[in-house]
């Protein structure tokens, strides 16, 4: 008998049960399923999103909403808003709104800005990555930071 027969003889035929194996398979033990890990908490805590983005906003001089952190930024804008908030050497507070959603979508309620990066400085909205650069290429910035 050739090798294909043999495969046959094994195989099940269309519409007829399988045949039942001749040695018994050995028992599968399963671990219980690790507990998933935890989201990570926001920095905020369980305080309400308005009242933390308005105490980080008149809580500090400079203060910038963006996708990452300032030595890993998520995006572009944010990376080059960031950039250039760093290279005044001035201390700035960063939050990466990718580390809570309603954060993300209460900076937008509070400035009434639609975008991210959002840069305030003395309590004021400033604006984007596009509007600091402006500002940055035209000494403006300096003299806000000053």
């Amino acid at each position: 008998m050739g090798i294909i027969d043999r495969i046959k003889r094994r195989l099940p035929l269309v519409g007829s049960p399988a045949p039942r194996p001749s040695v018994p398979l050995p028992q599968v033990r399963t671990a219980a399923r690790p507990p998933e890990p935890e989201e990570p908490k926001s920095p905020r805590g369980d305080k309400p999103v308005r009242e933390y983005v308005d105490e980080v906003v008149k809580g500090n001089k400079v203060v910038v909403f963006m996708k990452g952190v300032p030595d890993a930024p998520s995006c572009g804008f944010s990376a080059s808003a960031a950039g250039i908030l760093k290279s005044y050497n001035k201390p700035f507070f960063a939050f990466d709104v990718l580390s809570d959603g309603d954060v993300r979508e209460g900076v937008k309620e509070y400035s009434g800005w639609p975008t991210i990066p959002q840069v305030f400085v003395n309590g004021e909205l400033v604006g984007g990555a596009d509007i600091l650069k402006q500002l940055h290429e035209s000494g403006e910035l300096a003299q806000l930071l000053a």
